[in-house]
């Protein structure tokens, strides 16, 4: 293959996510940010995952509160119109487990909640009473701009079983298609740390768990699992947050992927996004 010209062909563009950590005024109800206190209808209930903390601690808690995305804020920005053209896109998160994705019972501790209705239906809303404080992120105001990016080598060798790490990597380069350092974003291609992920999400939605790496299969097989795997896409990527003597990692200086399959995104069903972390 060309691989210039099948990385240019392959080029979408991302909505980047700057933080504003300078910022000290309150923002208004429904306001595009990261953390604080999510601006939430009177109805909903607040998710909760039972799992295993770093302390080795088994309990049912509280989701942090990651982030919201209000979509008539980045509306200019979608050029292909992935996201939908109103409401607010909802990040939640179980810190203290902190989940890394390769195992079907992760399911639940990422949530993504889509409020199509009228701000005017929304209230600052505390956090639950048994949250812990360290769960608790500062809230960040946002600004958003476009950026290009083409798939990483895990993600591009995922859909076009392509082994050349050393081409790819110049190649890419040559194009201008350069990883930031840190970088969180909505839609595009995930700035991957490990191994690209469209195959994990199809394989463990499905009841794999990969704990100990993938199944053996035959090409035929591996064939089929890529087509399945091309159904997944970006949906929200967050990298480390800092604000003041505040700082949010995952893992060893570590992201965190959300995925969606895209005919979800296409009918705005966020029900079963997976999340994924990697870390160095």
């Amino acid at each position: 293959m060309n691989l210039a010209t099948v990385l240019d062909e392959m080029k979408k563009k991302a909505i980047k996510l700057e933080l504003q950590t300078d910022h000290k005024e309150e923002l208004p109800i429904g306001a595009s940010k990261i953390g604080g206190n999510p601006d939430l209808p009177k109805d909903f209930n607040w998710f909760y995952y039972e799992g295993e903390a770093y302390t080795g601690e088994i309990k049912n808690r509280p989701l942090s509160f990651l982030a919201q995305i209000n979509c008539g804020e980045v509306r200019m920005y979608d050029e292909e119109g992935l996201l939908p053209k109103k409401g607010i896109l909802y990040f939640f998160y179980e810190l203290l487990t902190m989940t890394w994705g390769y195992d079907p019972q992760h399911r639940g501790s990422a949530k993504v909640f889509y409020f199509d209705g009228d701000l005017s239906e929304l209230s600052r809303t505390p956090f639950p009473d048994d949250m812990e404080n360290e769960c608790k992120i500062p809230e960040i105001p946002l600004l958003f701009s476009q950026k290009y990016n083409v798939p990483d080598y895990g993600e591009f060798m995922e859909m076009h079983d392509y082994r050349n790490l050393e081409e790819f990597l110049e190649v890419k380069a040559d194009l201008g298609y350069e990883q930031e350092e840190v970088m969180s974003k909505l839609l595009g291609y995930a700035d991957i740390i490990q191994n690209g992920m469209l195959l994990q999400c199809e394989l463990v939605t499905n009841g794999t768990e990969l704990g100990m790496g993938y199944p053996d299969m035959s090409p035929e097989e591996y064939k089929k699992l890529q087509e399945k795997g091309e159904q997944w896409q970006l949906l929200f990527q967050l990298d480390t947050v800092t604000e003041n003597d505040y700082e949010l990692m995952f893992g060893d200086s570590g992201r965190i992927y959300y995925y969606i399959k895209k005919e979800d995104l296409k009918n705005c069903r966020f029900d079963d996004c997976w999340l994924v972390l990697e870390c160095y």
